[in-house]
C-alpha cells in the first residue's frame, strides 16, 4: 500500500448528466477507497481522440509523480482494439488504444516507458460489458495501481501502442504553418504553434511541441502577423485587456500555444475557425 494518498485523474467525453463518471468513481472507492480522484475534463467532444490526447498532454504535467490517469474516449468501445496501462515520466496512464496516449508518450519519450494490455481478469469487474470498458476495465485497473500494484502485474508487454498523427507545424524561412488543434469553451482558438515564452528583449521563443521537429527553437518577432481564414491579427499580445471590448487578438494560452481570441468575445465564431484549420505567422 503507498504511504502517500494515491490520486486518480479522470479524463472522458462522458458529460455530467448522465451517471457514467459517478459510477467510475463509485468503482473506483470500492477498491481503493483511499484514492482522490482528480476530473481533468468529462467534456472532450464525443469520440474526440485527438482532443482529448491534448488536453492530456497539457494537463499531466500538473499532477504529482505517482498519478494515475485514466483516459476514456473509445469509440471502438467494444471492438478488438486493446485496453492498455502504460508508465512514463512517473504517471501512470490507462485507457483504449487508440491513441489517446500517444501524445503524451512522445512528450514523454526521453524517460523509460512500460506499456501492457489489460487482459488479467483478477484487474476487472467479474462482468465485462460492450460498451461500458470505463467501469468495467479501467476504473478497476486504475484503482489496483493506484493501491499499489504493478503496471507488470496486470498483462503482457506491448511494444507497439497506436500512435496518432502528430499536430503539424511547419517552419519556413519567414513563416510558421501550423493548424488549429483546440477551440475551448470561451471560444478562444489554441494552434500548434507552441510551446512559446517571451524573451527578455520582447518577442518570443519557440520551442516546437510536436512531430519530427520537436524540441526545435526559433525566434518569433512580437510583432509577427497572425493570419487563420484570410483574416490578420497584427502582432502577439501579452494580455486580452491590450485591445478594446470585442477586437481579436493572438497571444499565449496558458500552456504556451499560440492562441486567437476575442476579448469578451467568440474567436471561433469571428474566425469560422474549426480544428485542423491551417494558421500562418508571418515572421518578417
Amino acid at each position: 500500500m503507498n504511504t502517500q494518498i494515491p490520486i486518480i485523474g479522470l479524463l472522458t467525453d462522458f458529460g455530467l448528466e448522465d451517471v457514467y463518471v459517478c459510477v467510475m468513481k463509485a468503482v473506483i472507492a470500492g477498491i481503493c477507497p483511499l484514492a482522490r480522484v482528480i476530473d481533468l475534463s468529462h467534456a472532450v467532444q464525443p469520440q474526440n481522440i485527438h482532443q482529448a490526447a491534448f488536453l492530456l498532454v497539457n494537463a499531466v504535467r500538473y499532477f504529482p509523480p505517482g498519478t494515475v490517469v485514466v483516459v476514456v474516449v473509445d469509440p471502438g468501445v467494444g471492438s478488438a482494439r486493446r485496453a492498455v496501462a502504460m508508465r512514463a515520466g512517473g504517471y501512470t496512464f490507462v485507457g483504449p488504444d487508440n491513441g489517446v496516449l500517444s501524445y503524451v508518450a512522445a512528450e514523454l519519450a526521453s524517460e523509460p516507458q512500460v506499456a501492457v494490455e489489460l487482459v488479467d481478469p483478477a484487474y476487472r469487474l467479474p462482468v465485462v460489458s460492450s460498451t461500458f470498458h470505463g467501469r468495467d476495465i479501467f476504473a478497476p485497473v486504475a484503482a489496483h495501481l493506484a493501491c499499489g500494484v504493478s503496471v507488470e502485474a496486470m498483462g503482457p508487454p506491448l511494444q507497439d501502442l497506436v500512435a496518432l498523427s502528430q499536430p503539424t507545424l511547419s517552419l519556413k524561412r519567414d513563416a510558421l504553418i501550423g493548424e488549429v488543434l483546440h477551440v475551448d469553451r470561451f471560444g478562444n482558438v489554441i494552434t500548434s504553434v507552441g510551446r512559446l515564452a517571451w524573451t527578455a528583449n520582447g518577442d518570443l521563443d519557440l520551442e516546437v511541441a510536436f512531430g519530427v521537429e520537436r524540441g526545435r527553437r526559433v525566434q518569433v518577432p512580437a510583432r509577427a502577423d497572425v493570419e487563420m481564414r484570410g483574416r490578420v491579427v497584427g502582432g502577439i499580445s501579452r494580455t486580452y485587456a491590450e485591445v478594446p471590448h470585442d477586437m481579436p487578438l493572438a497571444l499565449l494560452s496558458s500552456d504556451g500555444f499560440l492562441e486567437l481570441a476575442v476579448r469578451q468575445g467568440n474567436a471561433a465564431e469571428v474566425f469560422g475557425a474549426q480544428v485542423g484549420d491551417s494558421v500562418l505567422v508571418t515572421l518578417g
